[in-house]
């Protein structure tokens, strides 16, 4: 092993990418912090040599990642409402270079743990079959079955047009003014059709238990919204959420959330709102403020 200074230098180089790979794996900031850390620990009490420490962190923190898969699964089925990834705030060059939007992550849940390591590693993160099948200990011809099956699933979700960013920021900032005064007009010239809303409460803050489907309800529910509100949300940071334009505000009963859109052919295809308190707390965190717990807003 390289000595404490060098050995943490080597693992801290590796931290960012890390931390990518488990969030895209788990879904949740706070878990791939947990299991990076993890890592590190095994990392720190290493007494032998590695040739290749990209490599083999790689494996403990994909290893990591899916006996945690195992158990987050389990707690997936008692979950309240709507699960939607913990928002990943603002998009560096590495992340955009994922090319992986929250619609996409959300297709990616429907995979199976191993499917899923096996189509970030080779088709994100730019790894071998071989370095793949020996970081699953699959061998590599069921990793690269494993990786196309993956691909099929997710190809769908995959922009056909990317949004330039003015245009997305524009559409972002009309939304919330039109979704807090209940504009049905301007919100209709802006939703598609067959619009889904998801609210993710967790079961700790009030949310809708079920997606929102179509316009029409979509309509009827922000308009109702807007007229039951003493309190009106206000914007407090328009951000990139998971690569989807969107925003941070803050909602009747001080409740923080995220709001990211989806759009497609120039209309907002879904809309993913984060509340739980629990998702929240990076986000808290960078605005300097606590998230709210008590139960309010929609």
């Amino acid at each position: 092993m390289s000595p404490p200074d060098a050995a943490t230098g080597l693992f801290e180089a590796q931290r960012p990418r890390l931390l990518r790979l488990a969030y895209r794996m788990l879904g949740s900031v706070a878990e791939a912090e947990d299991v990076v850390q993890d890592a590190w620990l095994r990392w720190s009490r290493m007494e032998e040599s590695v040739d290749v420490p990209a490599a083999y962190l790689t494996r403990i923190v994909t290893r990591l990642c899916l006996d945690q898969m195992r158990s987050a699964r389990a707690r997936r089925e008692t979950y309240v409402g709507a699960w939607l990834p913990e928002p990943l705030m603002g998009t560096s060059d590495e992340e955009q270079a994922d090319d992986l939007t929250l619609t996409l992550m959300l297709a990616l849940e429907r995979l199976s743990p191993l499917e899923r390591a096996a189509f970030l590693l080779h088709d994100v993160f730019g790894l071998g079959f071989d370095e793949v099948a020996g970081t699953l200990d699959r061998d590599a011809a069921a990793v690269r079955q494993m990786a196309v099956r993956a691909r099929k699933h997710v190809q769908d979700a995959r922009p056909r047009y990317p949004v330039a960013q003015a245009e997305a920021d524009r559409i972002a900032h009309a939304f919330f003014a039109a979704s807090r005064d209940g504009d049905v007009a301007a919100l209709q010239a802006m939703l598609a059709e067959d619009v889904v809303l998801y609210s993710d409460g967790g079961g700790r803050v009030i949310a809708f238990r079920n997606p929102i489907h179509g316009m029409d309800r979509a309509l009827r529910l922000f308009a109702g919204l807007a007229r039951k509100h003493v309190y009106r949300p206000v914007l407090l940071r328009p951000i990139s959420i998971d690569g989807l334009p969107g925003y941070i505000s803050m909602d009747r009963g001080q409740i923080l959330q995220t709001t990211a859109l989806e759009i497609r052919d120039g209309r907002i295809a879904a809309i993913y709102m984060v509340r739980n308190p629990d998702k929240l707390r990076h986000v808290a965190t960078a605005l300097d403020r606590p998230p709210a717990a008590a139960a309010g807003g929609h």
